[in-house]
């Protein structure tokens, strides 16, 4: 059972865990133990609300295929637990990421006194550059 959030929680049977062997170094360990684990969870088929399937649709992340399926490689570590749970983790954190709602910008205006101090810095600005010109002749 993964628990995404307080009322939110995924049943073990959605995600799917597969050992496969690490690429990288690690000597006659890599070559003989598989101890990556290759998540894969559907968006569609799973037991989500569907205002987390639509944001997770929508979401440009390249661990997210196509279809629509979340796929998590998780090879960090040298043994099958660990790797499974940092997959887990991970499976956990994008999921969360999809409940937190940006707060919408209020446009606002600058002010008045900032307006003028700007135009005057430009005057300002525009006197020093024209003084650096050419002397004239009368």
């Amino acid at each position: 059972m993964l628990r995404i959030s307080a009322n939110v929680t995924l049943d073990d049977s959605e995600i799917e865990l597969n050992a496969i062997r690490a690429q990288g170094s690690g000597g006659q360990n890599v070559n003989k133990v598989s101890t990556a684990i290759h998540l894969r969870f559907d968006i569609l088929a799973s037991s989500l609300p569907d205002i987390y399937k639509e944001r997770l649709l929508k979401l440009s992340d390249q661990r997210i295929s196509s279809e629509g399926v979340i796929v998590i490689k998780a090879q960090s570590y040298r043994t099958q637990e660990k790797n499974r749970e940092d997959a887990l983790q991970r499976l956990r954190e994008l999921l969360q990421s999809v409940t937190v709602t940006q707060k919408k910008r209020r446009p606002t205006k600058p002010t008045k006194s900032s307006q003028r101090k700007r135009m005057d810095s430009k005057t300002k600005h525009g006197k020093t550059k024209s003084m650096r010109g050419r002397v004239k002749d009368f």
